[in-house]
């Protein structure tokens, strides 16, 4: 039986991954879940699986920090709408890069490179970052203001805003709508080239961005245009990410 650990934040997103594994490979067995990178680390360091599935940005701090306090030889499947990671993640015993929403198909992709693979084959870089490559990101969405409905060209997004379980979407022309989607869903939808997760509360569009400035514990400070209604910060995690990001 191969023995299989889920390391993700979000209860749904746990149990949806549990219930495709126990469909789809009866030949695995979820033995452990964990929301967090301090109890992934005490896990880790006592226990040991077969096969780790790895959310990165999980609540208490990125994922990489468990990697980075212990050696961990484990196969992983990153399942994130983090997509600018990816390279990152490749760095490390990657058997593939699930962007959610990811499918059943997804999956049993992933785990047939997994099944394929021994601890001594290398991963093929390669190959993966041609399949994120080609991945079909959205094209334009449906969006709401009041009783108006628009359908949103990505090209004229300049930037994404948490509003709970939705996301407001605010165009170069400082239109505003809401979409029926949380920001992390939008996330994995977007091309990475184009936009950033800077914060748990902004995505940015590369064009969108006016001024930046160094910010207090390295971080940094983006101005928008359209110009936001609260500051837009990059959070301790994802600054050295973004940094990359805009020096590509």
């Amino acid at each position: 039986m191969i023995q299989v650990v889920i390391v993700e934040d979000e209860s749904g997103a746990s149990q949806y991954l549990e219930d495709v594994l126990s469909e789809i490979a009866p030949d695995m067995r979820v033995i452990h879940k964990i929301d967090n990178v301090e109890s992934a680390v005490k896990w880790f360091s006592d226990h040991q699986a077969d096969l780790i599935f790895l959310d990165i940005q999980l609540g208490d701090d990125n994922a990489f920090s468990i990697f980075e306090r212990l050696s961990i030889r484990t196969p992983v499947i990153f399942t994130t709408a983090y997509n600018q990671y990816a390279i990152r993640a490749f760095t490390l015993h990657s058997i593939d890069y699930l962007l959610k929403p990811f499918s059943e198909t997804d999956l049993e992709r992933a785990l047939g490179k997994f099944r394929a693979q021994n601890a001594k084959q290398g991963i093929d870089v390669s190959a993966m970052l041609r399949t994120l490559k080609d991945k079909d990101f959205q094209r334009r969405f449906l969006a709401v203001s009041g009783k108006k409905i628009k359908s949103v060209p990505v090209s004229q997004v300049a930037y994404f805003v948490a509003q709970g379980r939705y996301t407001q979407l605010v165009t170069k022309t400082n239109e505003k709508y809401l979409l029926d989607h949380s920001l992390e869903n939008i996330t994995g939808r977007v091309d990475p080239q184009l936009f950033f997760r800077v914060n748990r509360q902004t995505i940015v569009g590369f064009d969108a961005i006016s001024h930046m400035m160094a910010w207090s514990r390295s971080r940094i400070k983006i101005e928008l245009k359209p110009a936001t209604e609260t500051e837009v910060i990059s959070s301790i995690d994802n600054t050295a990410e973004f940094k990359r990001w805009l020096d590509r």
